[in-house]
């Protein structure tokens, strides 16, 4: 059983407990992502997929969050803010801009990179290497800053 799931039981468990119904609606969520892709692989699937799964997941709450925010409808923002706090708990720890920007000027360089043409050729390498812990979009930021200048 890898990390994340084996830490998602022991906190559903400690949910269940102290009858922590946000914890507990959440983490059941999560565990259920997480078995449909089982089901969907015919087999458990690796850590590397567990994370893509919480990124997804992560990113599908704070889109939902704006969206309730714009619509004023404050309460449901608050809990899909909650949500993605609590999801934010299983994943690696998010790199700063300053880290992400020290990979990218590597890769951009050990690939001669020179313009915004070759923007193709460093970003699956970087979003491969800094999986789990830099999103796409801030990748993409710093990689369009540093090749438009």
């Amino acid at each position: 059983m890898s990390q994340t799931r084996q830490k998602l039981e022991d906190d559903m468990k400690d949910a269940m407990r102290s009858k922590d119904q946000l914890k507990l609606s959440t983490i059941r969520m999560i565990r259920s992502e997480i078995l449909n892709k089982d089901k969907e692989s015919g087999e458990d699937i690796n850590e590397d997929s567990v994370i893509k799964i919480l990124e997804s997941m992560l990113k599908k709450r704070e889109e939902a969050e704006s969206q309730y925010r714009e619509a004023e409808r404050i309460d449901l923002a608050d809990k899909e803010k909650e949500e993605s706090n609590f999801i934010k708990n299983y994943l690696p720890e998010q790199m700063t801009d300053e880290e992400i920007q020290s990979v990218v000027e590597r890769v951009v360089s050990e690939q001669n990179a020179s313009s915004m043409k070759d923007i193709g050729k460093v970003m699956p390498i970087l979003t491969k290497e800094l999986a789990g812990r830099a999103n796409g979009s801030r990748i993409s930021n710093i990689v369009k800053q540093l090749l438009n200048s």
